[in-house]
């Protein structure tokens, strides 16, 4: 596609952002504005006109996904191979620099990556070897994450702590956290961004090295930016100055995670002259759904003003409904969205439920199940963080890094081996006497008497193990996946549902390089995982950011859960619970429904509700207001109809089945229900609608 042609796909503010090629650029993208279209357009407009190397734009995504979902639409756009691009997360692209140039810190370039969960059990080893409480390891390791993303190191922070209490031993801990992960040649997340700002603030020749080689840098969700990254990325820019930043105020919504808003609030002034342009014409909701989510915004006192508009015309009002109860607020949704689905309408991939905290899942799934409504869970346990995955995943590290310790303990009883928590504790005790690893502590124990020969039989084969696994010439990371598989025994251990995971792990791996293959897993976050094919989808607020669905019901509007509690008794944050209320909202494209209960369970106890403050933003003009009291029938009753309730024999026509019809032709089956003779079927046929049909009489084909 040529240049001209670029810009005649894109609006006029698109195409304004597209033609500033010199100075920074902020682009303020309301919800739903074409954000990423513009981002990538502008991709391959200066790849085009400049006639710029790919490999010479600087492009920052905020999830995996997102960066190959770039790549893919840049090489159909400009046609042609973008091989060595640096497209990715903050995290892939600093792993990169710092694979080639991290020795000028101290670490090796073989360095491993420890995700959240190994950063956690980090923590937890060492609060039990200080004798801390040992149950508050999520919040130290939450906390640590928090210093780092402000770029405040462990002696900093015990220089500006307080001195004594709780930050004093935290500072203990910070630092003891780092001497191990440097002594594991070992990084966490934040360390990919911190280290990479101290490499360039150390060496300011590698800065000017970088600053050449990236002229232009492309920054997507800029408005999830942390101190860090900032940071980062004005030392990369201050040479060419050549940025441009894409994002919404309004959707900043990852303060927890040390997002900072103000990054976006003052990229004018940190950047001089910086061009700014909005957009503000929405391609995805209908205007009701964005005046109602624009008034709930409009209320944040400090952000940069947008008014979204958009062709797709005004469209349904929006639902609020409130409840008796959460079950009937969950039943109330489910019998929605099973009218809606059996109208022919949309599918189930189409309808999505928001919620503010994991919790509030529960009362949902029960509705849906007991609807028969297939549904997803986003947010659970993610591929990549299951256990037996990560047990395998630790063995390849191990061998690649054999001073990566947590990855050791990890595997080292994995499978049992008959290894003793005295043995262990011995070799814990010799590798921090010598400030070693613990794998290299192990081997100088092999050669001094102390250990029961048993024990050391078991160290010594462990350890030629390990050494072995890393000696072979793998042709991929398949081959070691499979190699590590079959020496471990690892199968033997385990049920046939994870050895199946560990057989898609396998196939995931062919052909992939192996440091590759590493950090890729290493990176992935649950950020990245995929909707469900064809279910509906169930999600924290945080966790729909980005995505969209035809119909999506936000449930809990309930002063204490959005706002939420913790928030109520900080006036501080209600403005980022407003927006993530707008974030909610925002992903709806045709139907928006807004409920709450006056009751509802919250951490083991039944409360008493007041609708949320929100709601009183809401111009009424623009939505259905319904109140539902709903009797509930004893439990009692409930649960003898159920017991004398005869079996029903299972249908032949299970909803999603397609059918064949002699006068309609073939269609998809929304419902079956009914006994015998009088057994009916309700079928969408593309060409004529939803049909109810008596199957004695239908003369239906199942194809």
């Amino acid at each position: 596609m040529s240049k001209e042609n670029l810009l005649e796909d894109l609006n006029p503010q698109q195409r304004s952002a597209l033609l500033h090629t010199e100075g920074p650029l902020l682009i303020l993208a309301g919800a739903g504005s074409g954000k990423t279209r513009v981002i990538t357009y502008k991709f391959a407009y200066l790849a085009k006109s400049n006639r710029l190397s790919p490999s010479s734009i600087l492009t920052v995504t905020f999830t995996n996904k997102a960066a190959n979902e770039m790549k893919e639409r840049i090489v159909n756009l400009i046609g042609r191979d973008i091989q060595g691009s640096w497209i990715g997360t903050f995290h892939s692209q600093c792993n990169k620099i710092l694979r080639k140039e991290i020795n000028a810190l101290g670490y090796r370039t073989d360095f491993s990556i420890y995700d959240e969960g190994d950063q956690c059990n980090l923590v937890r080893y060492i609060l039990k070897e200080f004798k801390l409480y040992e149950a508050l390891y999520k919040g130290v390791a939450s906390r640590i994450s928090s210093l780092k993303s402000s770029l405040i190191g462990p002696e900093e922070f015990l220089s500006t702590g307080d001195g004594f209490g709780f930050d004093e031993k935290l500072a203990k801990v910070y630092i003891r956290y780092q001497d191990e992960l440097k002594r594991c040649n070992a990084l966490d997340f934040d360390d990919l961004i911190m280290l990479t700002v101290k490499l360039f603030e150390e060496n300011p020749k590698v800065l000017y090295r970088y600053q050449n080689v990236f002229p232009h840098i492309l920054v997507d969700e800029f408005q999830d930016t942390n101190y860090a990254q900032y940071k980062l990325l004005r030392l990369l820019a201050s040479a060419h100055r050549n940025i441009c930043v894409v994002g919404d105020d309004d959707q900043s919504i990852y303060k927890f995670r040390g997002a900072d808003v103000n990054n976006i609030l003052n990229f004018e002034k940190d950047f001089s002259g910086a061009k700014v342009i909005k957009l503000e014409q929405n391609y995805r909701s209908t205007q009701n759904i964005l005046d109602v989510s624009g008034a709930i915004i409009s209320m944040n006192p400090i952000r940069k003003l947008k008014k979204l508009w958009t062709e797709r015309g005004c469209g349904e009002k929006v639902f609020h409904c409130w409840m008796n109860t959460e079950d009937e607020e969950a039943k109330h949704i489910a019998k929605v969205i099973r009218e809606l689905y059996l109208k022919g309408a949309y599918n189930y991939r189409d309808f999505a439920v928001l919620y503010r905290v994991n919790l509030q899942s529960r009362a949902i799934e029960e509705a849906l199940r007991d609807e028969g409504l297939p549904y997803h869970v986003i947010g659970g346990i993610s591929f990549y963080q299951r256990k037996e995955i990560k047990d395998i995943i630790a063995y390849m590290r191990l061998a690649i890094n054999q001073d990566d310790s947590v990855s050791l303990r990890r595997v080292i009883n994995c499978p049992p081996r008959g290894m003793g928590a005295a043995t262990l504790s011995k070799i814990e005790h010799e590798a921090k006497k010598k400030s070693v690893s613990l794998f290299t502590a192990i081997k100088s124990t092999l050669k001094v008497n102390g250990i029961a020969s048993a024990a050391r039989e078991h160290l010594g084969e462990f350890i030629k193990l390990i050494e072995h696994i890393s000696s072979v010439n793998y042709k991929s990371a398949a081959d070691m996946l499979r190699y590590i598989v079959d020496k471990t025994g690892y199968m033997d251990s385990i049920d046939e549902e994870r050895g199946q995971n560990i057989n898609e792990l396998i196939a995931s791996a062919a052909g992939k390089d192996i440091k590759d293959f590493i950090d890729r897993v290493s990176l992935f976050t649950n950020i990245d995982d995929a909707i469900a094919e064809n279910a509906i989808s169930l999600m924290t607020l945080h966790s729909a950011k980005g995505l969209e669905f035809p119909v999506v019901f936000i449930v809990g509007l309930e002063e204490g859960v959005l706002p939420y509690f913790k928030a109520i008794e900080n006036t501080d944050e209600i403005p980022e619970e407003r927006r993530l209320f707008y974030v909610g909202m925002t992903r709806a494209k045709d139907i928006l429904w807004l409920t709450g209960a006056r009751k509802r369970r919250l951490y083991a106890k039944v409360q008493e509700q007041e609708p949320s403050r929100f709601l009183n933003d809401i111009p009424r003009q623009y939505c259905q207001w319904i109140e539902k009291t709903v009797k509930k029938p004893l439990p009692v009753a409930i649960s003898i109809k159920k017991m004398i309730e005869p079996l029903k024999p299972p249908t032949p026509y299970a909803a999603g089945c397609r059918v064949k019809h002699p006068k309609w032709g073939v269609g998809v089956v929304r419902d079956c229900y009914g006994d015998g003779d009088e057994q009916k079927v309700m079928v969408n046929f593309p060409n004529v609608g939803v049909k109810r049909l008596a199957l004695k009489f239908a003369n239906l084909e199942k194809i």
